[in-house]
């Protein structure tokens, strides 16, 4: 069952009172937290498997990790989840998996892959990205089922943006047709940023990362979707003793403010 991090950062306190469900969501985080606290001093490769959209966030998690833990080492390797999925099942070494989704994820726990449970550890939601300065004039979502008009590209399906995409799409009841699909959310990113293409669906998160070479159109909360980040250790961790260090630090109060200055907010 995944729960919500939020509990580890003490935020609940003021807002879950009597509610019995808060409460236990607020003990099953705690007590993983707890579970999670290595019992040997955190030394050697901290292998981290993290969905695209985290490169930002998890490149400075990851430096400030190993201020905290100098005989560590993070390696982090970034791809789309579903890429990430494929390459855990069929092996790959890897101590801990960041998704940007619940159901990648989920083919990791059905296949008793992880040895922690999944905890939601940060939510996004969807934009549209669009070339500095808006040049198509696009105004919303419905502006990208016209291929006549716009060169639109998407994340493809098995991959979260994708399939948040297509949500999106479904959701305001229009048909896109993209000039391709793309293996991740920086693809799509740069695509755009490189004028390759008008106009995509990303994370809130990645347009405020490409800067000035891009600017963000938001998608009506009606029509939008919320993404959950879960994180866990895996069974085959090389690691296990760094695994859970790394999983606490992205949970402690450090690790979520770094996720909140690049845009991620707090489950």
């Amino acid at each position: 069952m995944l729960v919500a991090a939020v509990a580890v950062l003490g935020f609940v306190a003021a807002s879950c009172g009597s509610d019995e469900a808060d409460s236990a969501d607020s003990n099953a985080a705690t007590d993983l937290a707890s579970t999670n606290a290595p019992t040997e001093p955190v030394e050697g490769d901290v292998t981290v498997f993290a969905a695209a959209s985290l490169t930002a966030a998890f490149t400075e998690i990851g430096d400030a990790f190993m201020v905290e833990h100098p005989d560590a080492n993070v390696v982090l390797n970034f791809a789309g989840s579903s890429d990430l999925v494929t390459q855990i099942i069929e092996k790959a070494p890897a101590d801990v998996f960041a998704s940007a989704d619940m159901s990648n994820m989920a083919k990791v726990t059905d296949a008793a892959l992880n040895s922690s449970e999944p905890v939601v550890f940060a939510t996004n939601i969807a934009e549209i990205i669009v070339g500095a300065g808006n040049p198509k004039d696009v105004t919303g979502v419905d502006d990208l089922a016209d291929p006549s008009e716009l060169i639109v590209v998407q994340c493809a399906v098995e991959v979260p943006c994708g399939k948040y995409a297509a949500q999106i799409y479904e959701n305001a009841g229009i048909t896109v047709t993209p000039a391709s699909l793309e293996e991740n959310v920086k693809a799509v990113v740069t695509k755009v940023t490189l004028g390759e293409a008008d106009a995509g669906i990303v994370y809130a998160t990645d347009v405020t990362a490409a800067g000035d070479d891009a600017d963000g159109i938001e998608i009506p909360d009606a029509i939008n979707v919320e993404a959950e980040y879960p994180i866990a250790s895996l069974s085959d961790a090389p690691n296990p003793d760094g695994a859970s260090a790394f999983i606490e630090f992205v949970l402690s109060e450090q690790g979520q403010a770094i996720l909140a200055s690049y845009g991620f907010l707090t489950p």
